[in-house]
């Protein structure tokens, strides 16, 4: 069992009815996944067990998150932010559906119109990198005509790693250049042709990440 995790629960500032609103994000591609409520009970469950609970405002009772669904939420790390009357919990969802509706993040809609959520839903906005896996897998399943990305995809893995080689080449030209917007843009182009080489092998983004966040904390490397 992973160790308690400390928050000086006294300076926070709790409203008039004992709560704090908790807002979850995923550990790997900082979506925001859902906002809930927490009095202190629900926060030190949460700090102590390291599975997220919250207070259930509308039934009036501590909820553990998942103890229904079985999507659990596992707390990385939480902050508060500079007034102490917010929490930001960074976790792990597990089953990828923080929604009720069966959505990977309550925060899907962007119509006029209220949908149904559930595992078709728009996912959230995450950073850059996943954004640009999304658009690259939508190429792939759904081409479209004149698409430089779908150019690579229909020329397999000869022209995708070809173009990886030429781009490796030109960051590490770059890099020897002290070319500084040079380099950040080269590696912008060699993550791009990476990422078109994942979606040609179905290999999805997350993958890497949680690859990089096994990583952290590991041995070094002599």
């Amino acid at each position: 069992m992973a160790e308690p995790l400390q928050l000086p629960i006294e300076q926070l500032r709790f409203n008039a009815d004992g709560l704090i609103p908790a807002i979850a994000q995923d550990w790997l591609d900082g979506a925001v996944l859902m906002v809930a409520w927490m009095n202190r009970q629900a926060l030190e469950l949460t700090l102590s067990t390291r599975e997220v609970h919250y207070w259930s405002r509308s039934r009036q009772e501590l909820w553990h998150k998942g103890a229904t669904s079985g999507h659990f939420q596992d707390l990385k790390a939480i902050r508060y932010d500079c007034d102490a009357d917010v929490l930001l919990l960074t976790i792990e969802q597990r089953g990828d559906v923080a929604c009720h509706t069966g959505a990977r993040s309550c925060f899907y809609e962007d119509g006029p119109a209220p949908t149904a959520g559930g595992p078709q839903a728009l996912p959230p906005p995450a950073d850059a990198c996943t954004e640009l896996a999304r658009v690259i897998a939508g190429r792939r399943d759904q081409p479209e005509e004149g698409s430089y990305t779908n150019k690579l995809l229909a020329g397999g893995d000869n022209r995708i790693l070809k173009k990886i080689g030429e781009e490796s080449a030109e960051f590490v030209m770059a890099c020897k250049d002290d070319a500084k917007d040079e380099i950040a843009g080269e590696a912008a182009d060699l993550i791009f042709h990476m990422q078109v080489a994942l979606a040609h092998h179905g290999v999805e983004w997350r993958q890497v990440l949680e690859v990089l966040a096994a990583r952290r904390g590991a041995p070094r490397r002599n």
